[in-house]
């Protein structure tokens, strides 16, 4: 982003070549991407503090910590019906700028609705955020550079997920929980800071005028079952992860694996090796094609379920590695096709496609989090399973048609 800062030297570079400051560009469009998402999970890390904190029951919890996923929901449908109106660098900005009120209001949050409408407000800002950066990203790199471009934001992205709950579990270990939400609201603005220094002179684009409305594109895209079923498989991407990460806290601080807040923390190292494997999604594609390898990160997903039934640590930890690499890279897939898939508007469909996404972590949680308050972790983890395999079901869908098929991913 520091390279797409600088004046642009042609047309002609623009479009074919590489940028210079490639390196240094991605180290920021990864620390951009980490300080626009850290806050979306960071919290899951404490998730048994603040249960107590509020006397409620682990499902009301995860719902409200959660909420955040309604939040992005509707923003990435807004932004994306917006997005050809919106100044990239004051979008940006304004959302990391306002995202840190709500985050510095969770501190002093009195009950659990507070808590709840709050995480909407920062879901809201969040999304917003994350969808004017991917499209900001999409117009302003070069057609060489693009894959990097957002393989960084990708990794930089996956990377919230381990340090942002460290970071969170550490925090709250040693300072309290309120400190915790001050701490987060500082990043949300060093991520303004970042933003403002590094793109404040990339030029606007301006979208093409087009003879259909969004509305209508957005009926369009419903319209084709290849999309269709990206946006299930979506849906049940962090309908599963969702499940997973948020109800495996309350295991690992019970009898008998019985973790304190800093080790629950670190336990979230999990997350490194999808912090690698994410980066591959792409070449995996275009070897194998979208519907193997997607096929083939629900499969390892899946192996990692049982691990987590387990009553030894070492084996729940391999399955949640599993599980978080398995997502990640499918989620990494399916975003890819919806780009492929959508011939035309596809500001629209990408945000279609992580509305629907969003969604299925809110319906993960609340419905997840009854089956683990009613019958139990096993129970949890079976409709963790069901999830997977209709998405594997729906990964037959994921066919192009002639005229998508050259497109690139």
């Amino acid at each position: 982003m520091t390279a797409m800062s600088a004046p642009m030297k042609s047309q002609a570079m623009e479009m074919h070549g590489h940028s210079p400051g490639v390196a240094l560009r991605s180290l920021v469009i990864g620390l951009t991407a980490f300080l626009t998402v850290v806050d979306l999970f960071a919290t899951q890390a404490i998730l048994p503090s603040l249960t107590r904190h509020y006397n409620v029951t682990p499902a009301a919890m995860g719902i409200a910590v959660n909420a955040s996923t309604i939040g992005m929901a509707v923003a990435g449908l807004v932004v994306g019906f917006l997005s050809p109106h919106i100044d990239r660098r004051l979008g940006i900005l304004v959302s990391l700028v306002v995202l840190a009120v709500p985050t510095t209001l969770l501190a002093i949050a009195p009950d659990l609705m507070t808590f709840t409408a709050l995480r909407i407000a920062q879901g809201l800002c969040m999304a917003s955020a994350f969808a004017l950066t991917l499209a900001h990203l999409g117009e302003q790199c070069s057609s060489m550079d693009a894959g990097g471009a957002f393989a960084a934001y990708i990794t930089g992205n996956v990377a919230s997920n381990l340090i942002g709950r460290l970071v969170s579990a550490a925090v709250v270990d040693t300072l309290g929980l309120a400190s915790n939400f001050y701490f987060f609201a500082l990043l949300n603005l060093a991520g303004a800071v970042l933003v403002y220094f590094t793109i404040h002179r990339v030029k606007p684009m301006h979208a093409m005028p087009s003879m259909q409305s969004p509305f209508a594109a957005t009926l369009g895209h419903w319209r084709n079952p290849a999309l269709r079923a990206a946006f299930a498989i979506g849906f049940c991407i962090l309908f599963a992860f969702i499940g997973t990460f948020t109800f495996v806290n309350f295991v690992l601080v019970r009898e008998p694996l019985a973790l304190g807040r800093m080790d629950l923390g670190l336990v979230y190292f999990v997350f490194a090796p999808s912090v690698v494997t994410t980066l591959f999604a792409g070449g995996a594609v275009v070897r194998f094609g979208t519907r193997p390898a997607i096929w083939g990160a629900l499969a390892v997903a899946a192996i990692g379920l049982p691990l987590m039934l387990s009553s030894h640590l070492p084996q729940v930890l391999a399955g949640m590695v599993l599980v978080g690499v398995g997502t990640f890279f499918a989620q990494a897939c399916a975003t890819g096709f919806v780009g492929q898939a959508a011939s035309d508007h596809r500001g629209i469909a990408s945000g279609t496609y992580l509305a629907c996404y969003f969604l299925g972590g809110l319906v993960g949680s609340a419905v997840l989090g009854q089956l683990f308050d009613r019958f139990g972790w096993s129970a949890c983890i079976a409709g963790v399973g069901a999830s997977l395999a209709i998405a594997a079901l729906l990964t037959v869908g994921l066919t192009l048609k002639p005229q998508s098929a050259g497109s690139p991913a």
